[in-house]
């Protein structure tokens, strides 16, 4: 057993590297297009095609926030095309000339395809700007505020964090620098006590659930990790182990379905539309080390979006072969188009979205935080990131149970936090009330991406007891 996954690996490295000598001799071709449809950018993408050629191109998209209008790809043989119809975030053309210069030369490098991103411990090489801390366990309400009073009383500033919320579970990246000098955090010693502080405060809200568990530990640097994959990974291997499942009524439907004739397995998803929905799709797909094929992806009547699949298995080119496979894949998605939003929600589905601008400063994200628990509040999810001296956070708020946020709370935070630091970007208590109409892409920042393309065949179709993954610098 042992010789033959040696010999796997061996023929899978053999497969990469020729693949890489293959993309050296035919590196990729981008063209960037505003003169072939009137309402948005067309991005082509020729390039030999690898395992994660597709998500490699949809990263960079989604993390320039453009929203994808339409989208086809698909593959022949050794060869891969992409073609994506883009705007902003408003709904106009991308006429920026440092973005369309940006999109040119990093989908044209050969070094963006092969950062073995799905291996990331001990990999990725380390940062002299700033300590990552990977956290995942069980979520309660107001263990962000006390996670983030101890890093302030460690001398630690929050660079950035990203932090999800699903089904019970918590997921959270936080990049953190020493508060006096800016760089991160590398003193061993220092290290293992940050380490010991939060292992403590973890255990000592660990849940009398077996299941759940608390650890604190120090390793190599996560720092150059994708945010949002490794959130991805985290929560993968989190739902796995707690066997988390869709929320009732959340409106998300994945089938997976055999195409003999062709030797693919089909896969559909639908679901609401939402921007990076076809990253977290194709990101969990990749993951899972399958290989699309073809697909295309589309939007459907009262805010819908409609993918369509073909995959195979990266290691031997089959399809899903069994049930218990098929099962895994369609939770594992399931959960992945959910998470996102905390757990089968968003703003649109009564979270409070609320946007934090000020002056950074060591404690602001503490005090922030620890107004929104003593008022009730659950974070959903958060955005946190630190740029040119200003801190810019975005959080989704529920109270304890849920539901929306009351005008009456709201005004109470921003009493404490400050009006002219504090946006309310999305208000489901007003709009349920009829008070505020419903925000539109350019109001709220937050458009719905939407996927226009014909199906490619004709087929049937916040945080209790977390355990604290990785500490490093």
């Amino acid at each position: 057993m042992a010789l033959t996954a040696t010999t796997t690996t061996t023929r899978t490295e053999e497969h990469d590297e020729y693949a890489k000598l293959v993309r050296r001799m035919n590196p990729p071709r981008v063209v960037i297009d505003n003169d072939a449809s009137a309402d948005a950018t067309v991005i082509r993408v020729d390039s030999v095609n690898s395992h994660g050629t597709l998500l490699a191109v949809v990263q960079v998209i989604a993390d320039l926030n453009l929203v994808i209008r339409k989208a086809y790809f698909s593959s022949d043989g050794n060869w891969f095309m992409d073609v994506f119809n883009v705007t902003d975030r408003d709904g106009n053309k991308v006429l920026d000339a440092p973005t369309i210069s940006f999109i040119q030369k990093t989908l044209e490098s050969d070094d963006w395809y092969y950062p073995d991103s799905r291996n990331t411990v001990g990999i990725v090489p380390s940062s002299d700007e700033y300590t990552s801390i990977e956290l995942t366990g069980t979520d309660r309400p107001g263990l962000l505020s006390e996670v983030c009073a101890v890093l302030t009383g460690l001398r630690c500033a929050v660079h950035s964090a990203e932090l999800w919320t699903h089904n019970t579970r918590v997921a959270a990246v936080v990049h953190v620098t020493d508060a006096a000098t800016s760089t991160a955090v590398k003193d061993p010693a220092r290290l293992a006590d940050i380490s010991a502080r939060l292992g403590n405060l973890l255990r000592g809200h660990q849940s009398t659930d077996s299941s759940s568990s608390s650890s604190a530990s120090a390793g190599a640097s996560l720092a150059q990790a994708h945010k949002e994959r490794r959130l991805h990974q985290m929560m993968s291997d989190d739902d796995r182990a707690h066997q988390s499942t869709t929320a009732p009524g959340s409106g998300t439907e994945v089938s997976v379905t055999e195409c003999a004739e062709r030797g693919y397995t089909a896969v559909v998803v639908r679901c609401r539309d939402r921007p990076k929905l076809l990253f977290d799709v194709v990101c969990t797909v990749t993951d899972m080390e399958y290989v699309v094929h073809h697909g295309t992806v589309s939007s459907e009547p009262g805010g819908r979006a409609y993918q369509e699949y073909y995959i195979r298995r990266h290691a031997d080119g089959r399809p899903v072969g069994s049930e218990p496979e098929r099962l895994r894949l369609v939770r594992r998605l399931e959960a992945a188009i959910e998470r996102r939003c905390g757990g089968g929600g968003g703003a649109e589905e009564g979270q409070l979205e609320l946007e934090v601008r000020g002056i950074d400063r060591a404690g602001l994200l503490s005090d922030v935080t620890r107004i929104f628990r003593e008022n009730g509040l659950t974070i959903r999810r958060a955005e946190i990131a630190s740029r040119a001296g200003q801190a810019v956070d975005t959080f989704y708020l529920s109270d304890t149970g849920g539901h929306p946020v009351e005008a009456k709370t709201i005004e109470a935070i921003r009493k404490q936090i400050g009006e002219a630091t504090l946006r309310v970007k999305h208000n489901p208590f007003a709009a349920a009330n009829g008070k505020e109409k419903r925000p539109d892409a350019a109001a709220d920042g937050g458009s719905t991406t939407a996927f226009i393309f014909g199906n490619l065949f004709k087929f049937y179709r916040p945080f209790q007891s977390l355990g604290l993954v990785k500490l490093s610098s």
